[in-house]
């Protein structure tokens, strides 16, 4: 094959500014000099184009953007064959697809920005696959027989007989609102043609809020509501694209089981999910997806649950011998939990016993106390006060009876992030924290690992959740403070993200010996972080404790044994892995009384 066909260029709509540069990208080009049209810029074209086949990989174009608008990839050689889509010239393009099975749930797992959706609208028939062929995308017969011999090729046949009636659970729940007005209970009434309305709204906890209208909900309970108008449905291919961000873990294990009910003989589920223990849970098989964000995607052939997920951490496809990230991620729970007597402690801080009401919601808080260089991860359903503890503590509620909290300097990232900046990413970094975005070690700890430098010149309006999020931790982080108060740092992140933010916030903590309050309720993240474990205890919304700080196994313990579930790890990279409902395993370890790894 030759070496030409195995090279991507993209051109980067948001920043190729042709009328404002002097079109470096082209002169510079050594192609064009040789008289070839390898770039062309036009008076009337908004966008730079870039001839891949005339392209020589030289990268001269890319240091030579003002607004670093071009990226040239080269792709492994195995894969010009196998392109299923391509949006348009100079654009992202998919290779492969995942391959559902009838009867079983499929598990995509993938970073942001790498087709997991664009798979899912062609799975979904919403989008024709034009195989690479943008300018003359190719006819259904042409499809099918590309796809001839593959389980897809069924597929296929199936949704364009008309047979197949496919639902998605959009990514971004926050928006529906906007389109859907009305009561809960009418839209459920009006969607449900299976008769399970009552049976789902029970397992996701719906029942309280069916009178209720939909712009009045919260995070949570559009996320349940979403999630019951797919399952009510009579469908046969049902997707989920992230179905447990907003949820707290037993939200999440209940959504896991609902997903799971609707199986059948004929149907096919597809989910994406970027908690791990989650995905795990809920998968019979796994796709990868690897790549480039926003440049290109691969998807792997399916693998079992254990060993699609282990492919996805240690950055390797066994049967393809390719690696796709330079260093594997692996979880050992507390890393000062070893080397517990190398940390000198400095500070202790302490709090007394506490009381809030809001309404009807009644908050009790148990004295304890916390030490620097230390995170202290609450754990407790949704509704539980864990945010009401964390303004307590940042002196944003005063107590209504109990001890005062003690003065400390405070820096909090709150639970939803509304950006009302208008200016740029640099420039509101600039203004809330000018002298730690700029402090070398900071740059080492904090800003190159959340890829700041990729979003610092971005518009903080037109950034993603996750981008918001990154942005956020990073606000946080940089402001000087004694204790660091962290709600949901995973939200809106990709798998990979969290294991990164979970490491930059924990080696910051240690480095800058302070402490950090973090809530969090993905199971591998929060392992990663805890030194210690507030428990929140009692009946959410209504009356609810929060615990005394106690060690990560026994505070995991008490937890898990009031969600019922048992977890275990994974041999090779530690990860936590919950235990099916039932399982020998998950007998053995209720039998023991040890919800929270048996090491195996």
């Amino acid at each position: 094959m030759s070496d030409s066909n195995t090279r991507i260029a993209i051109v980067n709509n948001d920043k190729c500014k042709p009328k404002r540069c002097r079109q470096e990208c082209r002169k510079s080009c050594p192609v064009v000099r040789m008289g070839k049209l390898c770039i062309e810029v036009t008076p009337l074209s908004k966008l730079a184009w870039i001839s891949e086949e005339l392209c020589i990989g030289c990268g001269i174009c890319v240091k030579k953007c003002p607004f670093e608008a071009i990226s040239i990839i080269n792709l492994p050689s195995n894969l010009e064959k196998d392109t299923t889509h391509r949006y348009s010239a100079n654009s992202f393009k998919l290779h492969r697809l995942p391959i559902p099975r009838a009867g079983e749930v499929l598990g995509l797992v993938g970073t942001n920005g790498i087709g997991k959706s664009t798979a899912l609208k062609i799975l979904a028939g919403k989008q024709k696959p034009n195989l690479g062929s943008y300018d003359e995308p190719p006819d259904w017969t042409e499809i099918l027989s590309y796809f001839r011999g593959s389980e897809l090729q069924n597929y296929f046949t199936k949704i364009l007989e008309d047979d197949m009636k496919a639902v998605i659970k959009p990514q971004y729940v926050d928006q529906i609102p906007k389109a859907v007005k009305g009561t809960v209970q009418a839209m459920l009434d009006r969607k449900d043609d299976s008769g399970t309305q009552e049976e789902f709204c029970g397992l996701l906890d719906l029942n309280h809020v069916l009178t209720r209208k939909i712009e009045d909900l919260s995070g949570g309970e559009l996320q349940r509501f979403a999630i019951a108008v797919v399952c009510i449905q009579k469908a046969d291919v049902y997707m989920f694209d992230e179905p447990s961000s907003y949820l707290d873990v037993k939200q999440r294990l209940n959504a896991a089981v609902a997903i799971r009910n609707l199986l059948g003989t004929t149907n096919y589920v597809i989910v994406v999910e970027h908690d791990l223990s989650v995905l795990d849970y809920l998968s019979d098989f796994i796709c990868c997806l690897y790549g480039v964000p926003g440049a290109y995607g691969v998807v792997t052939m399916p693998s079992s649950v254990r060993e699609g997920i282990n492919i996805f951490l240690d950055g390797f496809v066994p049967s393809e011998n390719l690696r796709f990230r330079d260093s594997s991620l692996v979880f050992k729970v507390s890393e000062t939990a070893e080397g517990e007597e190398d940390v000198k402690k400095m500070c202790r801080y302490s709090y007394g016993d506490m009381m809030k009401k809001l309404g009807d919601f009644e908050l009790t808080v148990k004295g304890g106390e916390f030490t620097d260089s230390e995170i202290v991860v609450m754990l407790g359903e949704n509704g539980t006060g864990k945010t009401t503890f964390i303004r307590m503590l940042a002196g944003k509620l005063a107590p209504d009876a109990g001890n005062k909290v003690p003065s400390l300097n405070i820096s909090y990232k709150p639970q939803k992030i509304s950006p009302k900046s208008t200016g740029t990413v640099r420039q509101l970094l600039h203004e809330k924290i000018r002298s730690a975005y700029v402090h070398p070690q900071f740059i080492t700890d904090v800003m190159k690992p959340m890829m700041m430098d990729n979003i610092i010149d971005q518009e903080i309006q037109n950034l993603s959740g996750g981008e918001l999020q990154r942005v956020a931790i990073a606000l946080c982080l940089g402001k000087p403070a004694d204790v660091y108060l962290i709600d949901e740092p995973s939200a809106y992140l990709d798998s990979e993200q969290r294991i990164v933010a979970a490491k930059v916030i924990k080696r910051f903590i240690l480095h800058a010996k302070k402490t950090a309050f973090v809530v969090e309720h993905d199971f591998i993240m929060a392992t990663y972080l805890a030194d210690r474990v507030i428990v929140f205890s009692g009946r959410p919304s209504i009356e609810t404790t929060a615990n005394h700080p106690q060690p990560l196994l026994s505070g995991m313990n008490s937890f898990l044994e009031s969600l019922e579930i048992t977890f275990r790890r994974d041999p090779n990279n530690f990860r936590p892995r919950i235990n099916k409902l039932n399982s020998v395993k998950d007998a053995a370890q209720k039998k023991s009384g040890q919800y929270f790894f048996m090491e195996d």
